[in-house]
């Protein structure tokens, strides 16, 4: 493996790929010799030049951030001496590149691929059959939890897991915090890879029952898959939730995987434990798979708006058209907005995590993070909650928080979830969540949570023979081959919260 790598011909510092002692010296290409004058971490950053106190630091083409004192070539550049660019809100101007933009247009839908799913009356094709207990409210999540686990020791047929889906929220919110809450709720009930949902509620929540029935948040559901069970209206809650569940499970039981093209999956893509080689490695790779995804006609949906920060114009400029420019900036400006409402910075990023991992700024990760989006055209701007309904690649409105941006991935449609990770995480989404390792050390080290080794990219490996074997695994895992997660038993969900709780 190299020792280093110089992402962009116009960078001013290379990543350490592996670490360097204080002394030791790399061979750039054009003959010069650098001399480590500091210990450089693995992952992190070698200044190549001499770069002035206040000059730019220039990774992945782009500065990152700037000096804080002047730094000669060879020095450790990180949190101790660079800090970021990016400040308030920006006004943005649309400048694509039309060609650009109209030859990855063409080249949408133009291969084809499938996998075996099960389609569903709604025309969506589900990569999962299970039965979900969604509760409306958090004080009725234990009895969700029993009744999944006492209903598991009836499944048959293609029935693969009941499942709890926990959380906090459905009572004591207000205004458009609330509505988020029954949004998503809605969202996971009519989700494609539920055979069949029990709707559990308490009955004097805010959220209850009558109240998702009355809104929009049902629309279209399935009355043959879907029962509802109120508790405080029943005598033996457990009796008559497990006879709800075991309705369901016959209804789904008699389910069969058919043939499916491609075009119906939709794929979450996601970062998160993020390290220096997240953006040389993982992320680049899946941006290829957002990008076969638009080829073979499918959807692709980017999230995590807080780490699109400093590397937006890139987002923006790929828009279609100008309208979908226009989304773009309202999403990203009024995320900011919303921090500054909150009173907190609207750059406190990176994580200590990605920090330890050579992430110094916020640009720095988000020029990182974005590679996940490939190179086609955005498509659609998301809200929260929103199920999209346009193909190719759509940016969604929802935190950097791994398990809430997760879970809006999976109520906006995604049936799978692509993770990609430099320190491992164990959970798991709504949906299953692929592992993604950025490098080999925590491919070995966490291989019962980890699918996927992106770091063979380091070893030398082609990002080309890497994005048919990842593209291939995930078709694999849409026609039923099970993720580490799910072997393990994990299911997590996360609701973003926006209000006051009364």
């Amino acid at each position: 493996m190299n020792t280093y790598i110089r992402i962009n011909p116009e960078d001013n510092v290379v990543v350490a790929l592996q670490e360097l002692a204080a002394g030791d010296s790399i061979t750039l290409p054009d003959g010069r010799q650098i001399t480590a004058a500091d210990n450089i971490p693995a992952g992190h950053k070698l200044a190549i030049q001499d770069i002035p106190a206040g000059g730019n630091v220039v990774k992945y083409g782009s500065p990152i951030g700037h000096t804080t004192e002047a730094v000669t070539a060879g020095r450790w550049l990180h949190t101790h001496n660079v800090k970021t660019n990016l400040e308030g809100l920006l006004e943005y101007q649309y400048t694509p590149d039309t060609a650009d933009l109209s030859a990855k247009e063409a080249a949408f839908g133009t291969k084809e691929a499938s996998f075996m799913g099960y389609a569903r009356r709604d025309g969506r094709v589900g990569i999962r059959n299970e039965i979900w207990v969604i509760p409306t409210v958090g004080c009725v999540n234990n009895i969700a939890q029993a009744l999944a686990a006492e209903a598991n020791r009836h499944i048959h047929g293609s029935v693969d897991e009941v499942v709890a889906f926990t959380h906090n929220y459905g009572c004591s919110q207000t205004g458009d915090d609330q509505e988020h809450t029954r949004t998503i709720l809605g969202d996971l009930v009519r989700h494609p890879n539920a055979g069949g949902v029990l709707v559990l509620g308490l009955g004097c929540e805010n959220s209850n029952i009558d109240v998702l029935k009355a809104g929009p948040y049902l629309e279209g559901y399935d009355p043959e898959r879907v029962r509802f069970l109120v508790c405080q209206e029943s005598d033996d809650e457990m009796a008559e939730g497990l006879a709800l569940l075991q309705e369901l499970i016959e209804v789904a039981a008699g389910d069969v995987r058919t043939n499916q093209p491609a075009s119906k999956l939709i794929i979450g893509l996601k970062c998160g434990g993020s390290d220096g080689y997240s953006g040389i490695t993982a992320n680049p790779l899946v941006g290829r798979i957002s990008d076969r995804m638009a080829e073979v006609g499918g959807t692709s949906i980017l999230t995590e708006v807080p780490e699109m920060f400093g590397a937006e114009t890139i987002l923006m400029n790929r828009c279609r058209d100008e309208a979908t420019f226009d989304a773009t900036v309202s999403m990203i400006n009024g995320f900011k907005e919303y921090f500054t409402k909150q009173g907190e910075p609207i750059y406190e990023n990176p994580s200590p995590g990605n920090k330890a991992g050579g992430i110094t700024t916020l640009e720095d990760k988000s020029l990182g993070c974005t590679q996940k989006a490939g190179s086609f055209p955005v498509m659609h701007v998301l809200g929260y909650g929103v199920r999209t309904d346009v193909k190719g690649l759509n940016l969604l409105c929802a935190p950097g928080n791994d398990l809430c941006a997760a879970t809006a991935l999976a109520c906006s449609g995604a049936q799978i979830v692509l993770f990609t990770t430099g320190r491992g995480t164990p959970f798991a989404a709504p949906v299953p969540t692929m592992k993604i390792a950025t490098n080999p050390r925590i491919a070995q080290k966490k291989n019962n949570w980890i699918d996927f080794e992106a770091g063979r990219i380091l070893e030398g490996e082609s990002f080309e023979t890497l994005t048919d074997e990842l593209f291939d695994k995930i078709l694999r895992t849409a026609s039923g081959e099970k993720l580490k997660s799910e072997l393990a038993g994990f299911h997590d969900m996360a609701i973003w919260k926006r209000g006051v709780t009364l």
